[in-house]
């Protein structure tokens, strides 16, 4: 009878305790399944990456491709890390020092099949991120072989040319300025160069930089690419929606690099022969040139010499 009284009431056998251990077990399951059966926006599938609305086509042809990468990457990185730090904490737990133990717990050397899986799966990790960012670059940076429009772009200290070779028009831009009648910080957002290209064509970008290096980065395409005197770049892309998309230099060129701006503007076929005509009726036909590349006065270059000069 005392036995029995003894099971009834003692802490491990109590259904109070019973259901209060199941009570805190359900709650972090059911927060998992709140969170996946809600489903995702699709900002949250691509990882919270600009360039991505409701309901509307990614930016450009490479934009899925992209982010495909990233959250793929943080899917993979995040069970690692529970993993990881399950692995951890179930050590702690599980060899924690009892009460009334003393002195060290019994040490190990090593343990063969930890020790061959602790060098296996990180390999596979770093091998399979090294597979799959080299298909997706390769994908990315393949060039047309008949593009629908070839354009260059020059980057100088601090703003942009774009020569629409294909049309051959072209127009020159200025840095930033100041809007001194708006909000503190504010620019006149029309004296921003703005890149137009038409939606639905493959379109080839030559990069060229005209004083230092520079980088072309339209935020929402996911994509930039240095910009480097003396060496062309290229940039292929097909933009899929219409709209218009800020972009910057990304490195570091100067006193007024953050004032190095540009739009890009994305329309359709129609708007843009509208755009290259209007060009065209002011006056810009033709292409803009690196002659005023300051490179070139530099020695090893072409640049006449003293001696030339005598």
């Amino acid at each position: 009878m005392h036995f029995l009284c003894s099971a009834l009431t003692s802490p491990e056998r109590s259904p109070v305790l019973k259901n209060r251990r199941l009570r805190w077990a359900a709650i972090p399951v059911a927060a998992t399944l709140a969170i996946v059966l809600a489903g995702c926006t699709q900002a949250q599938l691509n990882g919270y990456l600009p360039g991505f609305e409701e309901g509307e086509s990614p930016v450009t042809n490479n934009t899925e491709r992209v982010s495909g990468l990233w959250t793929t990457s943080w899917i993979v990185l995040l069970i690692v890390g529970l993993i990881t730090w399950g692995l951890t904490i179930w050590a702690v737990v599980v060899y924690r020092r009892r009460k009334g133990q003393t002195g060290l717990p019994v040490q190990l050397r090593y343990n063969m099949p930890i020790e061959i899986f602790y060098t296996i799966v990180p390999l596979i990790l770093v091998l399979g991120f090294f597979a799959f960012t080299a298909r997706d670059q390769n994908a990315i940076e393949a060039r047309f072989d008949e593009p629908d429009l070839q354009i260059e772009v020059i980057g100088k200290q601090w703003a942009w040319d774009f020569n629409y070779v294909t049309d051959d028009v072209f127009t020159q831009g200025i840095q930033g300025q100041p809007d001194l009648e708006g909000e503190k910080g504010a620019l006149v957002e029309s004296e921003i160069p703005t890149l137009v290209l038409p939606v639905g064509k493959k379109i080839e970008i030559a990069l060229e930089a005209r004083d230092v290096i520079h980088s072309f980065w339209v935020i929402d395409f996911l994509y930039k690419k240095d910009m480097i005197p003396g060496k062309t770049n290229y940039m292929s892309v097909i933009p899929e929606r219409v709209g218009t998309y800020a972009g910057k230099c990304a490195e570091l060129c100067g006193e007024y690099h953050s004032l190095m701006l540009f739009n890009v503007e994305v329309v359709s076929e129609a708007d843009y022969e509208a755009y290259v005509d209007s060009l065209r009726a002011a006056g810009n036909d033709g292409q803009v040139s690196n002659e005023y590349d300051r490179n070139l006065n530099l020695p090893g270059t072409d640049a006449p010499t003293a001696e030339e000069g005598n």
